[in-house]
């Protein structure tokens, strides 16, 4: 099948160094995901992070948008617990006028960050820690459908400018908890199975398509499988490409321990040194990576575009060398018509 493919840019901090900031990196590569013929670009949102550069998308969405020519851009996503619905919503209106039928946004409920990061955020005001993200959600929707109720204090405010299009929705989420949601909200839904080894049933997106049936949405709702990938000339270079992302994720997610990536050949040295229930999590994690040549990528993705019932995957790449990144979108990027 011919693939649909987006990309999911963290704005990663590569471990060499690079004469270029890892936003102006993220320029770069989305210049080269235009004329190569992905579809999408998404940014994603961290703070106080040593490891992801990006912590406003609405900014980069912006610029990136102001720098190509054919692909969609948007977030990937705003973490809206963050933010005033209303806000968001005239932010991506806007960019929607300026970048029409070029917008996307994508919204997810996890902080992005730690929690002193959460409190900054929040101040002058105390954090909630009720969960709204539901109403947010809805709210935010409402906004720029125009669809608030008469009765809701908000009906008459309007949402500048208010004579343009509508980006489109997407809600991000990486188990089933938000899968409900987006179905019934009726929002895209974007599944993460990136974020660790995980398995995500099918069932997650079964739930999704049911809720927006439900809820009673006019279209069809539309799915993204969102996955690590590293395309190389061969299946070892590729593995070898992945190591230092597969070694930080253990020490990130296990330990709590966020260092800069190490060399590939750093990340197996120091994995031989992990306990053998660190080394097990290192090849499951390493093994959830879509990773080899261009034709064993493509098998992989093809198999998990079936398995989930989609069309369109999203690929997120993080490497020690920019250069090792580059060259792995653009190999992949030769599957699109394939």
């Amino acid at each position: 099948m011919a693939l649909k493919l987006t990309v999911v840019d963290q704005s990663p901090v590569p471990g060499k160094k690079h004469e270029l900031s890892p936003v102006a990196l993220s320029a770069e590569l989305a210049k080269a995901c235009d004329q190569w013929g992905y579809s999408r670009y998404w940014v994603a949102e961290h703070h106080n992070s040593g490891n992801f550069a990006g912590p406003a998308p609405e900014i980069l969405v912006s610029h990136i948008a102001s720098i190509t020519q054919q692909i969609r851009v948007g977030s990937g996503g705003v973490m809206l617990p963050h933010y005033s619905p209303y806000k968001v919503a005239e932010q991506f209106r806007l960019l929607e006028t300026l970048f029409p039928g070029r917008i996307d946004l994508g919204i997810g409920r996890a902080p992005g960050g730690d929690g002193l990061a959460s409190h900054a955020l929040a101040y002058p005001f105390q954090q909630s820690h009720e969960d709204s993200y539901g109403q947010q959600a809805m709210l935010l929707k409402a906004f720029l459908d125009g669809t608030i109720p008469e009765s809701h204090p908000y009906h008459e405010l309007r949402v500048m400018p208010d004579d343009s299009p509508v980006p489109e929705m997407w809600m991000l989420g990486s188990s089933g908890g938000s899968a409900a949601l987006a179905g019934h909200v009726g929002m895209n839904m974007s599944l993460a199975l990136f974020i660790g080894p995980e398995d995500r049933p099918v069932s997650i997106v079964e739930d999704y398509k049911s809720a927006w049936r439900e809820a009673g949405h006019e279209g069809e709702p539309q799915t993204m499988i969102a996955v690590s990938a590293v395309c190389a000339e061969t299946r070892e270079e590729a593995a070898l490409i992945a190591a230092p992302q597969a070694y930080w994720k253990v020490k990130a997610f296990r330990h709590g321990i966020r260092e800069p990536l190490n060399t590939p050949e750093q990340a197996l040295d120091l994995k031989a040194k992990l306990s053998l229930s660190d080394q097990a999590y290192f090849d499951e994690t390493l093994e959830s990576v879509v990773y080899g040549t261009e034709a064993e990528c493509q098998e992989r993705l093809n198999a998990l575009a079936q398995r989930y019932g989609t069309e369109e995957l999203a690929l997120v790449t993080v490497t020690y060398d920019f250069a090792d990144r580059l060259e792995s979108y653009r190999r992949l990027g030769s599957l699109i018509d394939a």
